[in-house]
């Protein structure tokens, strides 16, 4: 089942997959949503049995959706390709949804898909079609065969973009640099492991690290990455860091490599409120140094969840995971 329980400050509630108009209309405000007054939650979409179009053309006609304001969109057999086709339906049926502000696509688990496999399509044209978007979360690419795009020229609204994935191709990252989005403040990416598709690197992001790609961001997402180390120092030299509140390095695999960047280079992240760093792989001296090293220049460190690697039978050799791998 799906995970999210809330989204855009709103609690997700489903809409029902069968019935009539009437009975999905009681099973909706049983669920928490009133389909006449339908801006106080997040509706929720998903495959349950009914075809993708019906069940999609049923919510357009029992809900009052000039008023929506928040979409998550579920499982419509996404390793199969089933997401293409309400992308497509979204995009046009646009018109009905002209308050639509916040767009979740993917919620969908583990015993639905594996994240990496997920076959997410171009989401460049559903963007385009909704110019008064705020805020996307985008769940799950398949890395090395997926077709997940999200190249656009022009967008004057999005504020917030996330991106999270087990393997986040350097393709999909370049056009996101390259886009036009002079109100994001908020750009969140989940790398993931080279296994599952990552090919991404510093320079995929350049126009972003640079400070001259967004204009407004404030948070920067370098999230669930099994190279976090080699980013440390690209993101010490980055001139964005002069602007960002926030920088967010958890879910990944940060080593004592990493570490001796943040603390030598301590300094250069001083512009900062706060610097996420959960889920690492520091140390116990290492993780107190860092600590030390960022109380020195004012900025809060969060180092919570500190793991040791794993090793499997004989083998010297120690393994790390991000957050999300499978």
């Amino acid at each position: 089942m799906p995970e999210l329980t809330e989204f855009a400050g709103l609690p997700v509630v489903e809409f029902p997959s069968s019935g009539t108009d009437e009975e999905r209309i009681v099973r909706a405000r049983e669920w928490g949503g009133d389909p006449h007054a339908p801006g106080s939650v997040a509706w929720r979409l998903r495959y349950d049995g009914e075809a993708c179009a019906e069940h999609f053309a049923r919510f357009l006609s029992v809900v009052d959706t000039e008023r929506v304001r928040a979409l998550v969109i579920g499982d419509w057999e996404a390793a199969a390709g089933g997401q293409y086709e309400i992308a497509h339906l979204l995009a046009e049926q646009a018109d009905k949804l002209p308050n639509l502000r916040s767009l979740f696509f993917g919620d969908i688990d583990g015993s639905e898909c594996e994240l990496s496999w997920i076959d997410q399509p171009d989401l460049a044209p559903l963007v385009a079609a909704f110019p008064r978007l705020e805020e996307l979360a985008v769940k799950g690419a398949d890395g090395i065969d997926g077709e997940l795009g999200l190249r656009v020229p022009s967008h004057d609204s999005l504020r917030s973009l996330t991106l999270e994935t087990g393997g986040l191709p350097a393709r999909v990252v370049r056009e996101v640099a390259s886009s036009g989005l002079p109100a994001l403040e908020h750009l969140e990416l989940w790398l993931g492991m080279l296994h599952y598709g990552c090919d991404t690197w510093p320079s995929d992001l350049g126009p972003v690290l640079s400070g001259e790609g967004f204009p407004r961001l404030r948070y920067l997402g370098v999230r669930n990455a099994e190279t976090l180390d080699g980013w440390v120092p690209a993101l010490a030299d980055a001139p964005v860091l002069k602007r960002l509140e926030v920088l967010d390095l958890s879910l990944g695999v940060l080593t004592d490599r990493g570490g001796r960047v943040l603390v030598d280079r301590a300094e250069a992240f001083s512009g900062l409120r706060a610097l996420d760093l959960h889920h690492h792989y520091l140390s116990e001296g290492m993780e107190e140094r860092v600590r030390a090293a960022f109380a020195g220049v004012g900025v809060e460190v969060d180092l919570s969840d500190r793991l040791e690697p794993e090793y499997h039978g004989d083998d010297d050799e120690p393994f790390y995971y991000t957050a999300a791998s499978e």
